[in-house]
């Protein structure tokens, strides 16, 4: 429908999915053909932390015996992961990153500019930021990726062959998947558990989780409209989490 609904906008045609009738249509097969829409799962934090000290113990390895391929790929890995996490950042966005729009300062933040978002209907630019961290620190994290890659310009994150050389061009967004799931896989999680929108929704779900309001949130990850917010928040995971910290207090004033 939103595909028929731009080609007669751009055609110069009214759009046909807005009639009362269309709207109508779609309404009764809703109600008698009902499905449950389908979702990534959240990435957990504790799943974040296992991949990360995973990639960090190989990376010193790798260091060690001085095969660079190997410390490549796994910074590359920390990057992408630690960044699409805490940005929320979908798979097109994490391609369309580039070096001279990226500005990091170790122990105090990094600024990610992108000339364009989905949200961003008149392509004016907008700009994301997001601090340093103790633990999981996706400045950190930037900022070992370059340096190790000798990356000055261009894409941040960029194809690695099967030989695990570095190329000059970006990784494809549908590249990511599977490139998470072996990373996952490798560090013993179930590797069809995730996807690339599960970074994005991970982070929503902690926020929720640790007292960010819905209005924050949506303003730090760039949604604009409530709905589409939402369904990015986990609500059971959310308040799982408050449970385990707030213990039977909660539950009992809850009852």
């Amino acid at each position: 429908m939103a595909a028929l609904a731009q080609w007669h906008i751009t055609q110069g045609f009214p759009d046909p999915t807005k009639t009362p009738n269309v709207r109508q249509m779609i309404k009764g097969i809703r109600v008698v053909h009902p499905a449950q829409v389908k979702q990534a799962a959240p990435l957990l934090i504790r799943h974040v932390e296992q991949t990360v000290e995973w990639l960090e113990s190989e990376a010193a390895a790798a260091l060690d015996r001085g095969d660079y391929k190997t410390l490549l790929r796994h910074r590359h890995s920390i990057a992408m992961l630690l960044i699409g996490f805490w940005r929320g950042f979908r798979g097109d966005e994490l391609a369309r990153l580039t070096v001279e729009n990226t500005k990091a300062f170790s122990g105090e933040g990094i600024t990610f500019f992108l000339p364009y978002t989905k949200g961003d209907r008149l392509h004016e630019g907008t700009t994301f930021q997001t601090p340093a961290l103790k633990v999981l620190c996706p400045v950190e994290a930037y900022i070992n990726w370059v340096t190790v890659a000798g990356i000055s310009k261009g894409p941040v994150f960029r194809r690695l062959d099967r030989r695990e050389n570095l190329a000059e061009k970006a990784i494809q967004p549908h590249s990511l998947i599977p490139m998470l799931r072996r990373v996952f896989r490798e560090a013993g999680l179930p590797e069809e558990l995730y996807s690339t929108h599960s970074m994005r929704r991970g982070f929503a779900t902690w926020a929720s989780a640790h007292g960010w309001d819905i209005k924050g949130l949506m303003s730090y990850v760039g949604w604009k409209d409530m709905k589409s917010a939402l369904r990015y928040v986990d609500a059971s995971v959310s308040f799982g989490g408050l449970a385990a910290r707030a213990g039977p207090a909660l539950l009992k004033e809850s009852s």
